[in-house]
């Protein structure tokens, strides 16, 4: 596919009540400039998988697309990339192999997990994208919550970034928020006063309980942390797309920041929370509801 292909249709962002699955199976390939994906934290509930993936078929058709359009489903079976799975990486990876499909040669991936998941997740990512593919691992680093005297509170999220071409990824760090040097001093008034870059540790608090930003969502993250993602790896009138979207802040910082956005969530409760957020704002469509 060109990289002149437009799955919002023109819109100015789009909010979909599907599976995900579903959803990236319906899109053409090459069409995203920038995923950011929050999934679910290893619950332990056990998922149900059909490898799947759709084709134009406006006779045969067994869904519907973006615009009307008719798509086959056709069954692909469960090969695995790495010989270890539990039911998380089972349950991330075809997902994964669909998020790759999509992306621009110039895209890139943003995985947010936690501790406990990221290291297997890598090995995951590294089997789908390739190791030269891997770009950063990001720190989230809070100190907001609940504590334990028995070992480190954990206080931070990883953000896996891969590349799907190492040699024609977007990234622009001019574009991104400088922040304040923790020691200005060593680095003269002028530094000082401009600011550095961010590094691949981010200090930034979570979403404050009765804040302006909150939108009763339990799993919202901070557009701050969305502004710099969606900054550095999507070119401004780009396509950012969330397929386990929540509260739809990666759509918040996108609509800031003259992007356009695709927010995808199978809970009808986030689609409702993401509808009042974006509620009055031109050229945004729910579909599903």
């Amino acid at each position: 596919m060109a990289d002149d292909v437009d799955i919002l249709g023109g819109a100015v962002g789009r909010i979909v009540l599907a599976d995900n699955l579903a959803v990236l199976g319906s899109l053409p390939d090459d069409s995203i400039d920038l995923v950011y994906i929050d999934p679910p934290f290893n619950t332990g509930k056990r998922q149900t998988l059909r490898r799947l993936r759709t084709v134009r078929d406006e006779v045969a058709g067994d869904r519907t697309g973006f615009g009307g359009r008719r798509y086959r489903t056709i069954e692909l079976g469960a090969q695995s990339y790495v010989d270890v799975h539990d039911d998380y990486l089972d349950f991330l990876e075809p997902r994964l192999v669909e998020i790759r499909r999509v992306l621009r040669p110039s895209g890139s991936l943003y995985l947010h997990l936690d501790p406990r998941e990221v290291h297997y997740a890598k090995v995951l990512c590294d089997a789908i994208f390739g190791r030269d593919g891997f770009l950063n691992e990001v720190i989230w680093a809070y100190d907001y919550g609940a504590r334990t005297k028995r070992r480190w509170p954990a206080k931070h999220d990883d953000i896996l970034v891969y590349v799907k071409d190492p040699d024609r990824y977007w990234f622009d760090a001019e574009a991104v928020e400088r922040i304040p040097y923790m020691a200005p001093g060593l680095v003269g008034p002028e530094k000082a006063a401009r600011g550095k870059l961010p590094t691949d540790t981010w200090w930034q608090t979570i979403v404050p309980p009765g804040g302006a930003e909150r939108t009763g969502y339990p799993t919202q993250k901070p557009v701050a942390v969305l502004r710099r993602v969606v900054s550095a790896s999507c070119p401004v009138g780009g396509v950012v797309a969330d397929f386990f979207a929540g509260s739809g802040t990666a759509g918040a910082a996108a609509l800031e920041l003259g992007r356009r956005f695709l927010l995808v969530d199978s809970n009808p409760e986030a689609v409702s929370v993401m509808t009042r957020r974006f509620g009055g704002v031109a050229g945004v469509e729910v579909v599903g509801e």
